[in-house]
């Protein structure tokens, strides 16, 4: 009992083994992350199976609007996470109740705001896209349900990742499985049952996103040992809600841009036809699931080096940032070669399709050994980040995806042209993505290595 009572004790990163710290912190919030992405995973199995590959399409198109309008949530987060860890580190009690009572109040207002937002411009921006007569108008009103529950999701990702400032990633983690399991019958019980096609699936994942959310803030007004939660708390201060902006704002604008040149590629894709849309879906599931132990290590390491950059403890910060780096490569690499070796009957879940099956098997072998290159980038921004540099990790970013992606993808579409591929060959789509990752990983490792990120903090 007391063991499974320190798993849910909040972390204290400042003591103890580094390299112990950042696993026992990780692989909870790894699980959890890999619980989260079955959210979409789930969809697209079940829309895939029981309505068709159309549906299935329809679903993966909605995806980079989706994160387009959902940037207020991402930088709100990121900046709580970060100041949470810092004030959590150097134990000031009410800068930390405060930054929470803030972030509480942001997060509505940004919720608000995407609510009205989304329901004006998503069918136009699908229209832009050129998304297929076929598949629009379940783009559409897959976008809206998801938009119009967004309480849910805005608020499971701030409550969660200040539960993770805090050092505590295992009570996210139970809270997302238990609304993971409620999604998955609420999917199977919307479409196969009651025949709701892909509303059924959106439905079922507001409703399952707003049960993590309402758990983890039960959770979090139970933490009084750390910090109050009272309504004064809750007011925004100009202190407070200035540097959550501050430090999130670049988070923000990273994925708003990266959702921007998702967008543009998409557009690109589209022109492909429905079958290689379909086949981009499935190659991104599990892209998504191949990308969770870099996104959780990430995280890790802007808790581990707010809570010692918090503490002054500079030196354990790059020691935790080798060790920290060196064990994401090596989970990465694991990943890599499990992923070309099942990487068939991974395809397989979402189609029976044996045409669509093998395109998605062959456009995810050119991926497969760019994760061990993201493993440098998300671990070592992590670092910056948690430094309170969040402009570094941004620009780079920002320089990949636009200076970079998109370029190489249309230009690798043109320069293929002939009769048989009118649009050019489709696989530059996923050999422009990896160049980016490779490319950003040697950058990454340029700027942490060259030392800025050491002058921010609190």
């Amino acid at each position: 009992m007391e063991m499974i009572r320190k798993f849910f004790q909040p972390v204290d990163m400042t003591e103890g083994s580094p390299w112990q710290k950042i696993v026992f912190f990780t692989v909870p919030m790894l699980v959890g992350n890999i619980a989260q992405q079955l959210y979409n995973t789930v969809d697209s199995v079940v829309v895939g199976n029981y309505v068709g590959d159309n549906a299935l399409a329809a679903v993966g198109s909605a995806g980079p609007i989706l994160n387009l309008l959902i940037v207020l949530f991402v930088g709100i987060s990121v900046g709580a996470g970060i100041m949470v860890s810092q004030y959590f580190g150097a134990k000031e009690r009410e800068e930390l109740s405060a930054t929470i009572g803030n972030c509480i109040t942001l997060t509505a207002i940004a919720t608000l705001a995407v609510m009205v937002a989304a329901s004006l411009v998503a069918r136009p921006l699908l229209e832009i896209l050129d998304t297929p007569e076929s598949i629009i108008d379940w783009c559409h009103s897959y976008l809206l349900i998801l938009f119009i529950g967004s309480a849910g999701l805005a608020y499971y990702n701030i409550l969660g990742g200040i539960l993770r400032g805090l050092g505590d990633s295992m009570s996210a983690l139970v809270y997302l499985l238990v609304s993971t399991v409620v999604n998955i019958v609420l999917d199977l019980l919307f479409v196969a049952k009651l025949g709701m096609g892909v509303n059924g699936v959106a439905l079922a994942t507001v409703i399952a996103q707003a049960i993590s959310a309402l758990l983890c803030l039960i959770r979090l007004m139970r933490l009084t040992a750390l910090f109050d939660l009272r309504a004064s708390y809750l007011k925004l201060q100009q202190k407070h809600t200035m540097k959550i902006i501050r430090l999130g704002l670049p988070s923000g604008i990273t994925q708003a841009i990266l959702s921007m040149a998702m967008i543009v590629v998409q557009s690109l894709t589209n022109s492909f036809g429905e079958m290689f849309i379909a086949a981009n879906v499935i190659v991104m599931r599990v892209d998504g699931f191949a990308m969770m132990p870099n996104f959780s290590f990430g995280t890790a390491m802007t808790t581990y080096a707010g809570q010692n950059v918090g503490a002054k403890l500079q030196d354990r910060v790059e020691k935790g940032a080798r060790q920290g780096t060196a064990i994401a490569m090596g989970v990465s690499a694991v990943l890599t070669g499990l992923i070309l070796i099942f990487g068939k009957s991974l395809m397989g879940i979402f189609t029976k399709t044996p045409e669509l099956v093998d395109l998605s098997r062959e456009m995810m072998g050119i991926l497969a050994v760019g994760y061990i290159a993201m493993a440098v980038t998300q671990s070592l921004s992590g670092v910056m980040r948690g430094a309170g540099d969040t402009m570094t990790p941004m620009w780079i970013s920002i320089a990949t995806t636009i200076l970079i992606r998109v370029p190489v993808a249309y230009g690798i579409a043109f320069l293929t042209r002939s009769s048989e591929f009118p649009e050019g060959r489709q696989e530059c789509i996923f050999f422009s993505l990896l160049i980016s990752w490779v490319l950003g990983a040697v950058i990454t490792f340029f700027f942490y290595k060259r030392g800025k990120w050491k002058e921010r903090g609190i």
